[in-house]
């Protein structure tokens, strides 16, 4: 390559990353779970999945149920939405694999570093595509559709594409087709109502000059109670707050930037940067610990308690604390009050029954973005690995008090 090209290289970069910066206050953080590369399916494309041929995923990071029990996954890594019918095979639900923004049916669509799901009572499928700064929609058939959002990045409320998020991670939607999203970048929960007109729900943007802080810091995940209140992991704060059907704000469990895992009344007990949470029928509140490696419980008396994990990374399914997770991410909940987890850095689907009891569902371990049947799960061990967090994130960081 001549010197002139690669000077012309060179400043194209330079000038790229400093319009991704160019916000008051940004902070890049890099958090990698690895190389995102593009679909290698070796066991069939699209919907087919052939048996025995232990399916793969990259970093999945959010998770949802529909009606019937099928598990839907945000495979972050691999750009795809992906689908585990209740035979346990895996497929491509809709992605192509490749990073990008189309609006399309299947495999012809694509997106961005998927992080959050949710699911309407018609089936239809809500995404936080954080890569694209997009809200998406995948109905029963396959066809995605964008919601709201404009593929920039910043703070802007509006109808449809007039929107503009920062870092999306988090969905939730209620029975009225409404969307709340956790703006992570903008430190704010967003509504969008079922025409698509987006407005601030809670938190205060951060323009530099504020004197009224945001309750919310890199807010990652959102959940419905049954009563309509609104839970968040704060996961910078390393707390859950509460969002009441007006808009106010309070702490439900943990003490604000006190890392930890101490188990006990809610707001004596401690997390160490929870990026997911879900909500069961009974209104017990589930958390994705992520650096703790466990997943806890909120009870409806405000007890905080170890559903499952020992706190050390692994990928060992047994009971309560002696089971072990790597880096968990996404939760779902069912009617039975089991409770699934996007095992993020094992590249792993787990599911936790009310008494404790982990088993893996689909996964081996490996990377990868196969599709298939396993017929039996081969990958019990521990793994002695470093945590490490899960997404590449770019935020404006809550100002302080002084």
């Amino acid at each position: 390559m001549k010197p002139r090209q690669i000077k012309y290289l060179f400043y194209t970069a330079l000038l790229f990353c400093t319009i991704v910066c160019a916000f008051p206050s940004c902070k890049n953080e890099w958090i990698s779970p690895g190389v995102v590369t593009p679909v290698i399916d070796t066991s069939g494309s699209g919907s087919t999945a052939k048996a025995d041929s232990l399916p793969t995923f990259n970093s999945p990071s959010g998770l949802a149920l529909d009606a019937t029990g099928n598990i839907y996954v945000a495979d972050w890594g691999n750009n795809l939405i992906r689908e585990i019918a209740t035979t346990g095979a895996v497929t491509t639900f809709a992605g192509s694999g490749f990073a990008g923004y189309t609006d399309a049916t299947g495999t012809l669509a694509s997106f961005t570093m998927p992080t959050g799901l949710a699911i309407d009572p018609q089936g239809n499928l809500f995404v936080a595509d954080a890569g694209n700064n997009l809200i998406r929609e995948i109905n029963p058939s396959g066809a995605v559709t964008t919601v709201a959002g404009s593929d920039t990045t910043g703070y802007v409320d509006g109808l449809g594409p007039a929107a503009v998020f920062f870092n999306p991670m988090g969905v939730a939607v209620d029975g009225n087709d409404n969307i709340y999203v956790a703006d992570a970048g903008n430190n704010l929960i967003r509504l969008i109502k079922s025409g698509g007109n987006v407005s601030t729900f809670a938190g205060t943007v951060n323009t530099g000059t504020s004197t009224t802080l945001s309750p919310f810091n890199n807010p990652t995940g959102v959940a419905l109670g049954p009563n309509g209140n609104l839970f968040v992991a704060n996961y910078l704060d390393d707390d859950i707050l509460k969002v009441s059907s007006s808009g106010t704000v309070s702490t439900f469990a943990g003490r604000d930037t006190i890392q930890g895992s101490a188990n006990g009344t809610a707001l004596s007990a401690t997390f160490y940067y929870p990026n997911s949470v879900a909500a069961d029928a009974n209104g017990n509140v589930y958390v994705s610990d992520g650096v703790n490696n466990l997943i806890r419980k909120i009870d409806v008396n405000g007890n905080v308690s170890t559903l499952a994990g020992s706190g050390v990374p692994g990928a060992i399914d047994s009971t309560g604390v002696n089971a072990s997770f790597n880096g968990p991410a996404g939760l779902a909940v069912d009617a039975s009050g089991n409770v699934y987890v996007a095992d993020s850095n094992n590249n792993e689907i787990r599911k936790i029954t009310p008494a404790g009891v982990v088993t893996t569902i689909a996964g081996t371990g490996l990377q990868g973005a196969q599709n298939g049947i396993a017929v039996a799960h081969r990958n019990k061990r521990a793994l002695k690995i470093i945590p490490k967090p899960r997404l590449n994130m770019i935020y404006r960081p809550k100002a302080r008090r002084t």
